[in-house]
């Protein structure tokens, strides 16, 4: 193949945007030092990646995959989450139950307000 056209690689590659996507990706594999799969024949990195995806000697698989890995900002991992410490839930929980009898403790107190209100009517 004497000169790579988009012709040739969008047969494999029906969208031409996922195809300069794709042939991007892998001009930066070989960048990296990749092992190329077509001779390269005094070509730069993006013709060599455009022959490879026209000749499908790279999986296109892998390099959808390492493009989407290499535009993630943020990996989440899965951490497990610490077990409560008995003691703390203790103490929260004798704070919740003082808090609640002193609500109690409030209501069931008749305040002066109220008896004046009973009186003057």
């Amino acid at each position: 193949m004497a000169r790579v056209t988009v012709e040739d690689c969008v047969l494999k590659v029906p969208n031409r945007f996922e195809l300069v996507l794709l042939a991007g990706q892998r001009a930066r594999e070989i960048t990296s030092g990749a092992p190329l799969s077509v001779d390269r024949d005094d070509d730069k990195n993006p013709v060599v990646a455009l022959r490879e995806i026209a000749d499908s000697t790279v999986a296109l698989d892998h390099l959808r995959d390492s493009l989407v890995r290499g535009m993630q900002k943020h990996v989440e991992i899965d951490e497990p989450e610490e077990a409560p410490d008995e003691e703390a839930i203790d103490e929260e929980l004798d704070e919740d139950m003082l808090s609640v009898e002193e609500d109690l403790d409030e209501s069931e107190s008749p305040s002066s307000e109220s008896e004046n209100f009973e009186e003057e009517p």
